[in-house]
């Protein structure tokens, strides 16, 4: 997960001056925000930063602002007691007073009601009756949240109470908390029957309530004083105050990231609708927007694909069965590696690994078999089925499920690719592709690394063939080459590709991806090529493994040209392995009677036994006990007569 700054504004007014941003809405669509700074409302494009409007109308700070839900006004309230509507031309259509300065305002996203809150009362406004209905609060409103269904409003008071009244703004149930109520809001709970409620109060404390005013969990010590808060597509909470940062949680209060950091303390932070964005105003008046990134965590070992998800969770897919089991961490997963029935995850101060149960079911799941103590700084995680190695740069070590150190390497430039290429339990081997174009070859019980190949530029994917002769990679500037092991020379050579994997179950079988293609090269023969977009990670057998943006997905692909291939070269022992990774039932009787002309029994026999035809397995049960040598005609006319009529070889 990584935060990029899009655009940044100090939000100055005309005069130079500098003001803090108090608050933000953003128009419904995402298009435009509008923010409180000074005395006036600014209005700027989202995506851009451009300053549309400068908005004059109250004659003192603007301390809070609110968009319709259906973006045809916005709202600004002030320490000069007034609330100014606004309508989507920018002009103001209605101004409404309250005895003390303005904190706080929200739209009801059901009934267009507006909520304004003060030091004595709190109003809503209804745009259908045009007046504003008052009631007496007990303290300050600090901040007010509606519920999604519109239902139910949220007080939050300097007196530490959050009040939940109705729509019409009468007290239903109080919470009473041990320092004032900074920020509240609500979140949809995932079965959309009800909606929870997050408080955040100046002793540093994070809470969760229920429309009943029933806590959920417990409090969360934040360490800081959250002055803001804003939930994330429904899924997370993002927090800003005193302590400069914008910390990422999970809707439940889990600690995750930090986002990023500000010179001053934060205002105010608001998600941007439809968007992966969000925004964040500081003290110092500066506004930023900042993109989220979210990275793909993932590893892939064989059909076994382990992936991150909700930022907390492991996800294990069979790629062939289609299984998935869930692991459940509840903490920030920064790196996960993935080796036969184990999986690797880097938490925020440990390494966990997983094992598989040994009935390797969903119901079974993963459970810990090893934890250490890991802070060290690294960019890459991979595991093996006894040991744990980290990368950084040009270094490489091996820890064990102790976490103690066993070896280390210190490799000649920065590493770019490590994957494991079998070997003995706890002496597997590891292919490394360098950032200087070498290809290094390292067996994880031997010091000593050995360079298999040195490439004029930088390696960016790489894969060793099944029998380990030969290997494949690609480099930084997107050439494959394939390198024979033995010949020690280049026998294949493309353009334009940006991943690489050979077939775990067919020696000669290479599939690359690139320039909007998906090939599939096998042996000598002509390379077979489709129209495909994405990564192409994993081959076995007859089924790739692609990844298309951030979507792993399982093609099954066609392997009977490849076979007819072998079967023209007469090659019937490789079309018959071919065969057994997945094809057709009329591709086996071709292949079938192909071999049988040939007279390639053993070959002939295998594709009618997977037919079950019994007449054609009498046939070859009948002329292979014969010497047959150059004369075929008796069999080519018991097998063409068998196609024209099965009842043939009964007569």
């Amino acid at each position: 997960m990584r935060a990029v700054l899009s655009w940044s504004d100090n939000g100055r007014e005309n005069d130079g001056l500098q003001s803090p941003c108090c608050d933000i809405a953003f128009r419904p669509d995402g298009t435009q925000l509008i923010a409180a700074v000074g005395a006036r409302v600014l209005v700027y494009d989202a995506a851009e930063g451009t300053l549309l409007h400068s908005l004059k109308g109250h004659k003192d700070t603007v301390k809070c602002v609110a968009y319709s839900r259906d973006g045809k006004r916005f709202a600004s309230g002030g320490a000069d007691k007034a609330v100014i509507i606004w309508n989507y031309k920018f002009e103001g259509i209605l101004k409404f007073n309250h005895n003390d300065a303005v904190e706080c305002l929200a739209y009801n996203p059901v009934t267009q009601q507006l909520a304004s809150g003060t030091a004595n009362d709190f109003g809503i406004w209804s745009p259908e009756q045009k007046s504003v209905s008052k009631r007496k609060a007990s303290s300050k409103v600090l901040s007010v949240s509606w519920s999604a269904d519109g239902q139910f409003l949220a007080l939050g008071m300097q007196n530490g109470v959050v009040c939940i009244c109705d729509k019409n703004g009468q007290d239903k149930v109080k919470i009473e908390k041990n320092a004032p109520v900074r920020a509240v809001q609500w979140n949809v709970t995932p079965n959309k029957t009800s909606d929870m409620l997050a408080v955040g109060c100046r002793d540093g404390t994070l809470s969760f309530y229920n429309t009943a005013a029933k806590q959920i969990g417990k409090d969360e010590n934040l360490g800081f004083d959250p002055c803001t808060l804003c939930f994330y597509d429904t899924k997370y909470l993002c927090i800003g105050g005193s302590n400069k940062q914008v910390v990422f949680y999970t809707k439940d209060g889990v600690k995750l990231v930090s986002l990023c950091e500000t010179k001053d303390q934060i205002c105010v932070v608001r998600p941007r609708p439809k968007h992966d964005y969000i925004v964040l105003g500081s003290s110092d008046g500066n506004i930023s927007m900042i993109q989220i990134l979210f990275l793909k965590i993932h590893g892939l070992h064989l059909e076994r694909y382990a992936f991150r998800d909700s930022l907390t969770e492991a996800v294990v897919h069979n790629l062939i069965s289609n299984e998935k089991i869930r692991i459940f961490c509840n903490e920030y997963i920064s790196k996960i590696a993935i080796y036969q029935k184990r999986v690797a995850v880097q938490l925020s101060s440990r390494v966990v690994v997983y094992e598989l149960h040994e009935n390797q079911s969903s119901k079974g799941g993963y459970h810990v078999c090893a934890e250490f103590s890991g802070t060290i700084e690294y960019n890459l995680l991979i595991l093996t089925s006894q040991h744990v190695l980290l990368c950084q740069d040009t270094c490489l070590q091996l820890l064990d499920f102790f976490g103690e150190r066993s070896r280390e390497w210190h490799l000649s430039s920065p590493i770019r690719y490590v994957k494991v290429c079998g070997g003995p339990c706890g002496g597997e081997g590891l292919l490394v592709g360098l950032k200087d174009g070498s290809v290094v070859r390292i067996w994880i019980n031997n010091p000593f690394p050995a360079c298999i190949y040195s490439h004029t530029s930088g390696i960016r994917c790489l894969d060793l063939s099944s029998g380990q002769t030969q290997l494949a990679a690609v480099d930084e500037g997107g050439n494959l080459f394939v390198y024979d092991l033995k010949k020690k020379q280049i026998v294949f050579e493309e353009k334009c590709a940006n991943s690489v994997a050979w077939n775990t179950e067919k020696e000669e079988m290479l599939c690359y991806a690139g320039n909007g293609t998906l090939s599939i090269k096998v042996a000598g023969f002509p390379v077979h090529h489709q129209n495909f977009q994405g990564y192409v990670v994993g081959f076995q057998g007859s089924r790739l493994f692609c990844l298309h943006e951030y979507a792993m997905q399982t093609i099954d692909v066609p392997l009977s040209w490849s076979m007819k291939q072998y079967v023209q070269n007469g090659d019937y022992e490789n079309a018959y392995s071919v065969a057994c990774l997945g094809i057709t039932q009329a591709d086996w009787k071709y292949l079938g009677l192909e071999s049988l002309k040939a007279q390639c029994w053993n070959i002939a026999h295998g594709c009618f036994s997977r037919l079950q035809d019994v007449c054609y397995l009498d046939v070859i049960n009948k002329f292979s006990k014969c010497s047959l040598s150059k004369e075929t005609l008796p069999l080519l006319a018991t097998v063409y007569a068998y196609q024209v009529s099965p009842w043939f070889c009964y007569c």
